[in-house]
Protein backbone atom coordinates (compact mmCIF):
# COMPACT_ATOMS: atom_id res chain seq x y z
CA UNK A 1 0.00 0.00 0.00
CA UNK A 2 1.36 3.40 -0.95
CA UNK A 3 1.91 5.78 1.90
CA UNK A 4 0.84 9.41 1.73
CA UNK A 5 3.83 11.69 2.10
CA UNK A 6 3.62 15.46 2.33
CA UNK A 7 6.56 17.33 0.86
CA UNK A 8 7.15 21.07 1.01
CA UNK A 9 6.55 22.39 -2.50
CA UNK A 10 10.04 23.86 -2.89
CA UNK A 11 11.57 20.36 -2.69
CA UNK A 12 10.73 19.30 -6.25
CA UNK A 13 13.66 16.85 -6.50
CA UNK A 14 12.39 15.05 -3.38
CA UNK A 15 8.81 14.99 -4.74
CA UNK A 16 10.04 13.40 -7.98
CA UNK A 17 12.27 10.86 -6.19
CA UNK A 18 9.48 9.72 -3.86
CA UNK A 19 6.98 9.44 -6.71
CA UNK A 20 9.50 7.35 -8.66
CA UNK A 21 9.57 4.95 -5.70
CA UNK A 22 5.79 4.61 -5.85
CA UNK A 23 4.77 6.85 -2.95
CA UNK A 24 1.65 9.03 -2.97
CA UNK A 25 3.14 12.51 -2.66
CA UNK A 26 1.17 15.61 -1.70
CA UNK A 27 2.80 19.01 -2.03
CA UNK A 28 2.51 21.04 1.17
CA UNK A 29 1.31 24.48 0.21
CA UNK A 30 -0.50 25.18 3.46
CA UNK A 31 -0.80 23.64 6.91
CA UNK A 32 -3.98 21.66 6.17
CA UNK A 33 -2.24 19.78 3.31
CA UNK A 34 -0.34 17.74 5.93
CA UNK A 35 -3.49 16.17 7.36
CA UNK A 36 -3.61 12.44 6.82
CA UNK A 37 0.02 12.21 5.75
CA UNK A 38 2.07 9.29 7.08
CA UNK A 39 5.19 11.41 6.88
CA UNK A 40 6.09 15.02 6.02
CA UNK A 41 9.30 16.39 4.52
CA UNK A 42 10.10 20.06 5.12
CA UNK A 43 13.07 22.29 4.42
CA UNK A 44 13.42 23.18 8.06
CA UNK A 45 13.36 26.87 7.26
CA UNK A 46 9.70 27.36 8.10
CA UNK A 47 8.54 24.03 9.50
CA UNK A 48 7.29 25.60 12.72
CA UNK A 49 5.69 28.51 10.91
CA UNK A 50 3.58 26.01 8.96
CA UNK A 51 2.68 24.33 12.26
CA UNK A 52 3.29 20.87 10.87
CA UNK A 53 5.56 19.74 13.69
CA UNK A 54 3.14 20.89 16.34
CA UNK A 55 -0.30 19.51 15.63
CA UNK A 56 -1.33 18.75 12.10
CA UNK A 57 0.16 15.35 11.38
CA UNK A 58 0.60 12.26 13.52
CA UNK A 59 3.37 11.03 11.23
CA UNK A 60 7.08 11.73 11.27
CA UNK A 61 8.42 15.10 10.18
CA UNK A 62 11.73 14.94 8.31
CA UNK A 63 13.84 18.06 7.97
CA UNK A 64 15.48 17.80 4.55
CA UNK A 65 18.04 20.59 4.87
CA UNK A 66 21.49 19.37 3.88
CA UNK A 67 20.24 16.02 2.53
CA UNK A 68 20.09 14.77 -1.04
CA UNK A 69 16.80 13.49 -2.49
CA UNK A 70 18.08 9.91 -2.08
CA UNK A 71 18.93 10.49 1.57
CA UNK A 72 15.46 11.93 2.17
CA UNK A 73 13.88 8.86 0.50
CA UNK A 74 15.93 6.59 2.78
CA UNK A 75 14.77 8.54 5.84
CA UNK A 76 11.13 8.37 4.72
CA UNK A 77 11.28 4.63 4.07
CA UNK A 78 13.01 3.84 7.36
CA UNK A 79 10.39 5.77 9.33
CA UNK A 80 7.48 4.15 7.52
CA UNK A 81 8.57 0.58 8.27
Amino acid sequence: MARKIGVEESLTNVVEALRAKGHDVVELKQESDAQGCDCCVVTGLDSNVMGIQNTVTQGSVIEASGMSADEVCQQVESRLQ
